[in-house]
């Protein structure tokens, strides 16, 4: 049976249009009424109303109401009443626990409005997006039989349609604003602000921008044919670069028995970087697959390059793996390496299927890149299960962070003096404030010292954090044969330029009489910089300034201080200004990074 405000295809028809436009129109009115009363509670920062004052109860209305009716403006024309209403209720079920959970973990001393991190919004639009087109194409009238799993092609058209509509539709309420905002400004020209006051009212821009994309939604959704293509031209231009990213990253590998891993992982996020590698391969292999059928196949170059794409993708997630465990052995677990781990997970799913689908032609007959297919629906169901475990009570990454950074100290993998007491403080919640109490008992004096201290510290960079190691500088003196004083070599603290002074940099120090008061002073160049270190009354090195050249266009400038620094004609200039005492303090000139150009002067 076919839904009444759809075609047979199951898009919707000009002839349901007006109901179609009616009911989109309530869902866009109803959410922004709903959002701005959440957001007419939170508005006085001291003076919060209901239920902004229960944070996690707000959290969960928030997202709820953010996401769920975009489902529902998206599902109102695939699915039937008796589906859609259940379905929303789930979902919007779901989006509330995850926000309830987040703001639940939470025990910021800046907690506000709407007590939602990043990552719970983000995960929760994807999961959302992912479970509503696994559903839509299984049990939506127009298939004619409900099923667990729908034919691909299926799924294919669902998601990259309601991936293009979800993009023209936030370009069209942005385009909207704009337009909005442009108005604004010409009346304000000729003195008239009532525009300008309108949009600063929330009461009138919530609702507005809520309608809007209802609107784009619908206007989308009418002409089915329009979106696909625009579909069309997207996934062709967007698989075209499927060669290019294949090469780039062929080539990456290749070079990696050259180069070695040390560049990688000294990067700090090596793992987010191949993992971002990996994800832009599975998406270009997809459009260039596009839903698989015979009549729809790429040229033979993409799916050469689909092919090799996929093989790639192994050795990608070996290495985020690789590099994900050593951080872990070397530093535990944190929020972000349990997300990188999930995200790790999935990218395996994907590396086995794509990499089954590229090579199983080499020992039996099949489609090309058919088992690419099932991969793709076994990595949505994973995605979503991944996320609803990341971000509930069975896999939250702040309470199995926590578990795992105490377990550590207790072991002694990390001393006291070096644990993080910041991290339980600042960037684990509730489980990271109830562990940092345990430990503020602990038999171990030093252990429970520093812990009271966080417990008692207002921001995590007030906390002492471990002392960078003294290192003894290599510097070599100028003249030849000259010799610097046992003090200056002496091991310098991080910050002192003598600090970045190691063994292949090549540091030059120069001794010169500068302010003439009898004892010498020290120039030490690095390639581009000369700091001046002069001796205090306790005979101490101390670093009292830096001499910077000021880069004028078309005039002479070193390329190497060090080389300027060996140069006979070093000397020293008198300042051509004086300083001058102002208010009890003495002020030095800044000259002009470029002096004035001389000019002729007409007689």
């Amino acid at each position: 049976m076919t839904h009444p405000a759809t075609d047979p295809t199951g898009r919707a028809s000009l002839e349901g249009a007006r109901g179609l436009a009616a009911v989109r129109i309530g869902i866009g009115l109803s959410q922004g009424l709903i959002l701005y009363l959440l957001y007419r509670s939170a508005a006085q920062a001291e003076a919060l109303a209901w239920p902004a004052t229960r944070p996690s109860l707000f959290a969960a209305l928030v997202l709820a109401a953010t996401f769920a009716p975009v489902m529902l403006l998206a599902g109102v024309a695939r699915l039937g009443w008796r589906t859609l209403a259940p379905w929303g209720v789930v979902a919007a079920a779901g989006l509330a626990l995850m926000g309830w959970h987040d703001a639940a973990q939470e025990a910021s001393d800046y907690f506000r409005p709407p007590y939602l991190r990043f990552p719970v919004v983000a995960f929760a639009a994807a999961a959302l997006f992912i479970a509503h087109h696994l559903i839509v194409p299984a049990v939506a009238p127009t298939s004619g039989r409900r099923r667990w799993i729908a034919d691909f092609d299926d799924y294919f058209d669902t998601a990259w349609k309601a991936g293009v509509q979800l993009v023209l539709s936030l370009g069209f309420t942005g385009a909207f604003w704009l337009l909005l905002f442009l108005g604004a400004a010409l009346f304000r020209v000729i003195g008239l602000s009532f525009l300008s006051d309108l949009i600063d009212e929330k009461w009138f821009s919530i609702p507005v921008t809520c309608l809007v994309f209802a609107t784009a939604v619908q206007l989308t959704d009418v002409r089915g044919g329009l979106i696909r293509g625009v579909r069309t031209v997207t996934l062709m231009l967007l698989s075209w670069l499927l060669p290019v990213i294949t090469v780039l990253v062929a080539g990456f590998l290749a070079a990696l028995p050259f180069t070695g891993l040390d560049g990688l992982w000294r990067t700090g996020s090596a793992t987010a970087l191949v993992l971002s590698a990996a994800a832009a391969l599975i998406v270009l292999i997809n459009t260039a697959y596009q839903d698989g059928r015979e009549d729809n196949l790429p040229p033979a170059a993409l799916r050469l390059g689909a092919r090799v794409a996929s093989v790639l993708l192994t050795p990608l997630i070996l290495i985020a793996v690789w590099g994900l465990s050593l951080r872990i052995g070397q530093h535990g677990l944190t929020p972000d390496r349990i997300i990188a781990a999930a995200c790790a997970l999935v990218g395996a799913l994907y590396a086995a299927g794509y990499g089954w689908a590229a090579l199983s032609p080499f020992w039996r007959r099949t489609v090309w890149m058919k088992p690419l297919e099932r991969t793709n629906v076994l990595a949505a169901v994973l995605t979503v299960g991944v996320i609803l475990a990341l971000f509930s009570p069975l896999a939250d990454p702040a309470r199995l962070s926590v578990n795992d950074q105490i377990a550590r100290l207790k072991r002694g993998a990390v001393s006291a003096a070096d644990f993080d007491y910041a991290f339980l403080r600042f960037g684990a919640g509730k489980a990271g404030r109830a562990a940092l109490a345990d430990l503020a008992r602990s038999p171990d004096a030093e252990t429970a010292r520093r812990a009271k201290a966080a417990q008692a510290s207002t921001s995590r960079y007030d906390l002492s954090e471990s002392p960078v190691p003294l290192r003894a500088p290599t510097i070599t003196a100028w003249p030849e044969g000259a010799r610097l004083p046992a003090a200056f070599l002496a091991p310098a603290p991080s910050g002192d330029p003598r600090y970045a002074c190691a063994p292949d940099d090549g540091c030059v120090a120069v001794r010169r009489d500068l302010n003439g008061d009898g004892r010498d002073d020290i120039l030490l160049a690095s390639a581009y910089a000369v700091a001046l270190f002069a001796q205090d009354a306790d005979g101490r090195w101390t670093h009292r300034g830096n001499y910077q050249i000021p880069y004028c266009p078309g005039a002479a400038r070193p390329r190497d201080m060090r080389e300027a620094l060996k140069r006979p004609d070093l000397a020293h200039s008198p300042a051509p200004w004086p300083d001058l005492r102002l208010g009890g303090g003495l002020a030095q000139l800044e000259p002009a990074a470029c002096p004035p150009k001389s000019s002729a002067v007409n007689p």
